[in-house]
């Protein structure tokens, strides 16, 4: 309850959320002013919507009005996904708030010299060193899959998993096998959070520049700076462990725990933010003024960069 005569509260941050809370079979409702989860026996389930980045909604959960306004007030990211999010289907806060954002954004990926210098950035965020001089950004993105499809090998090998190649269905979950549904699983993690970041700091999911002509193609560009550093190698070393017969509980679960701590590990979530104003920093463009009625930062800190909620 706000009391009379005092502000609303201001949304918490990203970097000092937690990441993600995944919600299946449940009714998602407000009861007694907190955002909870009722069961099929009545049980609630408090979870503090605004102390995590992004509600992930699997099948069999259905959520009302009030719990969706509650979450767009405390700029939480709630998203309906598939099984395991093996799809995407809809996202409860779609563009960015922050048009001098998206603006910059769009002249970016418009302009070719500045598009390839942000890809090139992002080549060298995600590998540790510079690209080969002179590439296009399609020689860019093949010599990428390469390195990535070595890295998925290498981590097999290391974890004792068999590997062919990275191949599912989505429309059928259970057809892929061990090692296809753990990288599935870490990914949906990866860009719940990546979307609820681009969305938070104020700019389009859709507008990318690796990744090109999807809705999440930004989303995609920024979860896979930090893809091979933490979600894969937890998917690996998850499908190691169920080809040994040591895993107890369901993969997926098994997969989103590895996630969460590999987040708080890496501390992401301080630094994703971050990341997107370095890659879109290096297209080395002059970014727009903001309008007088801009949407400032979620708190006035220093480089809080959480400046994309809707009020």
């Amino acid at each position: 309850m706000i009391l009379p005569g005092l502000p609303p509260p201001k949304p918490i941050p990203l970097k000092e959320r937690a990441a993600l809370v995944f919600v299946e079979r449940a009714q998602i409702d407000v009861a007694d002013g907190a955002f909870v989860a009722i069961d099929a026996d009545g049980v609630r389930t408090h979870i503090p919507i605004g102390g995590i980045a992004c509600l992930m909604l699997e099948p069999g959960a259905r959520i009302s009005h009030a719990a969706i306004a509650l979450a767009a007030r405390a700029g939480t990211l709630v998203t309906w996904i598939g099984e395991a999010g093996v799809r995407f289907y809809s996202a409860g806060q779609p563009g960015g708030a922050r048009s001098d954002k998206l603006l910059w954004q769009a002249q970016l990926a418009l302009d070719p010299s500045a598009r390839l210098r942000v890809v090139r950035k992002m080549y060298a965020l995600r590998f540790g060193e510079d690209p080969p001089v002179k590439r296009s950004i399609d020689q860019l993105r093949g010599i990428e899959g390469q390195r990535v499809r070595h890295t998925y090998r290498l981590l097999a090998q290391r974890n004792g998993v068999s590997w062919k190649r990275r191949d599912y269905d989505p429309a059928n979950w259970n057809s892929a096998d061990v090692a296809n549904r753990c990288l599935s699983a870490a990914t949906a993690c990866l860009h719940g959070l990546s979307e609820a970041a681009v969305l938070a700091a104020g700019y389009a999911p859709a507008i990318g520049f690796l990744h090109t002509g999807k809705p999440r193609s930004f989303v995609y560009d920024i979860a896979d700076l930090w893809k091979l550093k933490t979600v894969v190698p937890e998917a690996f070393r998850i499908a190691g462990r169920v080809q040994k017969g040591k895993l107890d509980m369901p993969i997926e679960r098994a997969v989103r725990l590895a996630c969460r701590d590999s987040f708080r590990k890496t501390g992401l979530l301080k630094r994703i933010i971050p990341g997107i104003e370095e890659v879109l920093a290096a297209g080395e463009l002059p970014r727009p003024e903001p309008p007088p009625d801009a949407i400032g930062p979620a708190f006035e800190e220093e480089q809080s960069g959480d400046d994309g909620y809707r009020g």
